[in-house]
């Protein structure tokens, strides 16, 4: 298994294989997911301090909070597996 990267902005880069979604802040229930990671240690900001855009949940259970927008970071996850079906 070969292991893809995501530039989720600001130089920070995920794996692609351990992501599991790719959601918007906004919502209720992903302000109680982000909490709760927080509390777990498992909380992952970054933000460099700009107002998160799009929080991404993996398998190992972290919470990562990037800044920019969940298309892009869903654009560029798809154009990563595009690149490697090639």
């Amino acid at each position: 298994m070969d292991i893809k990267l995501i530039n989720i902005g600001f130089g920070n880069i995920v794996s692609a294989n351990r992501v599991i979604a790719i959601v918007s802040p906004e919502s209720a229930p992903i302000k109680r997911i982000i909490s709760d990671a927080r509390d777990r240690a498992q909380l992952v900001d970054a933000t460099y301090g700009r107002r998160t855009r799009a929080v991404i949940i993996t398998d190992s259970g972290h919470v990562i909070l990037s800044a920019i927008q969940p298309e892009t970071v869903a654009n560029r996850f798809m154009s990563s597996r595009e690149t490697a079906e090639e």
